[in-house]
């Protein structure tokens, strides 16, 4: 770790001086004396480093700048660069790969890290937290089970992996209008009139907790799809953001990385990232209305989200519930550069196609894409297609994905820093006293299980209804509430063979050609000092081939150690 780790010295309000050894004496102990906290985790999607306000975004987000500024902020947060491993890494405390999530749960191999189904020998935060006493509730997008239908194997949904309720969808993208595998516990149901997911997954989280019995401490993990595509968001609030972004993306990206320095989010060591390659300079962009038009809608999805997060606010402070819950609000990678469409001209509809076909799927959508809305509108895609509306079908592509990841390089998937930093937010008022501080720590996402269940002062078990589980891999965040090292130095990521691997201030990483075509000798193992060049600007490989050779042979015992590897990749 290096020296810059604690501007934050956040000092923490002790609620029972055990709280903060993780497993340190018996639950029954624990609760005569004192309350034990509520936690509420909150996973975003496919959002960037600098898309919210208090992490340099102009996107308007004064819910989760107020926990910012009334929290810990963490600069060096990482997340595993995909939607499946980060949520399984974040539930269970452990790598992807350990938990069998190595990929998507989509795309299922034999590897013992890539079936792509969450094992059960990785015990999640909802099974520790329901065995411990608390109320365990899920909202929003799971995404860790193959299964995905009524009448298959459902061992693996969020009821049977330890939630008491669950309203939101299996899969890992849909309509916001319509979304695939829209369920309420175990049942699919249909979305009702005027239904937007992003506002659903908040009022369903703010009824749960306003039918929370009181006096009984609950969990609960709300996973917002918001900003994932499709672009999909309500006319009147994507209105808002008309004007905002005609300056363009290398303008945009200039006064985001302004906006971070003032904050102290990044240090005057960091410098802006050159725009990405596929990216046209902005005044080049020949189809501007289109291209603004993609942006305005990807702001509006999160202005969505974080009024939905400022109501749930409102709900714990009206059950005097705010002061003694944790909140965690973080993201499960960088902005994505997916095309979905976006990069092909719009292919004009047919006359058929434009006349009105109600939809046969009654009471549940369970296509990603379908070819009619619900109301029978044709959907369309390409270049040219407006977003927002349910009809259309769009990504905001990697032109804006390049600011979302300001200041950093790449993109979801990858394992450069645009792919893998994160903000993360820690709001507790009863345990934090400082306000607005800053963690220059290193942490991730598998580090919020053991804090998690370490303020609850739930012991992490060697086995679960009978099976052996893995040691945990995160580190307790605690020690930084109090201004205090959490001896953190070491951190390895792997994604369809993009690599990398992380030891104090030294990176290696290797981004390859094309995702699922990995061979041992198709990409070129970089090297960066992060203390120096926070944004990878400057390739150190040839200088210090030593340093090279002895971070690859340390990545391949943790690809090895953690199931990363054998790969599925060549098969």
């Amino acid at each position: 770790m290096n020296k810059q780790t604690a501007i934050s010295a956040a000092g923490i309000t002790l609620l029972s001086a055990s709280v903060l050894l993780l497993g340190s004496m018996t639950l029954s102990a624990q609760n005569s004396k004192a309350k034990r906290p509520n936690i509420l985790v909150i996973l975003s999607d496919d959002i960037g480093y600098s898309d919210i306000g208090c992490y340099g975004s102009e996107i308007n987000t004064p819910n989760l700048d107020r926990l910012g500024n009334q929290g810990i902020r963490f600069t060096q947060f990482y997340n595993t660069a995909r939607c499946s491993p980060s949520r399984a890494s974040l539930l269970t405390g452990v790598y992807p790969h350990q938990a069998e999530m190595g990929h998507l749960s989509s795309n299922n191999f034999p590897e013992p890290g890539y079936r792509d189904d969450l094992n059960r020998n990785a015990v999640t935060m909802a099974e520790l937290f329901h065995q411990a006493g608390y109320s365990t509730y899920m909202t929003g997008k799971w995404h860790l089970a193959k299964e995905m239908t009524a009448t298959g194997d459902q061992s693996n949904w969020p009821r049977q992996r330890g939630f008491d309720r669950f309203f939101g969808t299996l899969n890992g993208s849909g309509s916001f209008y319509d979304p695939g595998t829209l369920t309420s516990n175990n049942t699919f149901v249909a979305p009702g009139k005027n239904f937007y997911y992003t506002d659903a997954i908040s009022d369903t989280t703010v009824k749960f907790i306003r039918q929370h019995p009181k006096g009984k401490p609950f969990f609960c993990y709300v996973a917002y799809t918001a900003a994932h595509w499709p672009l999909h968001a309500p006319e009147k609030e994507v209105a808002k953001y008309k004007g905002k972004y005609d300056i363009g993306w290398d303008s945009l990206r200039a006064i985001r990385f302004k906006k971070l320095q003032k904050l102290g989010i990044i240090g005057s060591n960091c410098v802006l990232s050159e725009r990405s390659v596929e990216v046209p300079a902005w005044k080049d962009e020949p189809m501007k209305a289109w291209q603004l038009r993609r942006m305005e809608v990807y702001a509006a999805m999160i202005d969505v989200m974080d009024q939905g997060i400022g109501r749930i606010i409102s709900v714990l402070e009206e059950r005097g519930e705010l002061e003694n819950t944790a909140i965690f609000y973080m993201q499960d990678n960088g902005g994505c550069a997916e095309p979905q469409g976006s990069e092909k001209p719009e292919v004009p509809p047919t006359a058929e196609q434009l006349v009105l076909k109600p939809t046969s799927y009654d009471v549940v959508n369970l296509n990603k894409k379908p070819p009619y809305t619900r109301e029978g509108r044709f959907v369309r895609s390409g270049r040219g297609v407006m977003a927002g509306p349910a009809e259309a079908w769009m990504a905001y592509g990697p032109e804006w994905a390049n600011v979302s990841n300001t200041p950093y390089r790449s993109y979801k998937q990858y394992t450069h820093e645009g792919g893998i930093a994160t903000p993360l937010i820690v709001h507790w008022p009863a345990g934090i006293r400082s306000k607005g501080t800053i963690n220059l720590q290193l942490s991730h996402l598998m580090d919020i299980l053991p804090t998690c269940i370490d303020l609850a002062g739930i012991a992490y078990p060697k086995t679960y209804e009978g099976k052996t589980i893995i040691p945990v891999e995160g580190k307790s965040l605690v020690p930084a509430f109090a201004g205090k090292n959490f001896e953190r130095e070491l951190m390895f990521w792997e994604h369809s063979g993009n690599r990398a691997i992380r030891k104090g201030a030294w990176k290696l990483v290797s981004r390859v050609a094309a995702q699922m075509k990995f061979n041992a000798g198709e990409s070129t193992w970089e090297l960066y000092n992060l203390e120096n060049d926070p944004s990878e600007t400057t390739n150190l490989a040839q200088k210090f081939p030593g340093k090279v050779k002895e971070m690859a042979e340390l990545w391949e015992t943790e690809a090895l150690r953690t199931k990363a590897k054998p790969w599925p990749w060549n098969k």
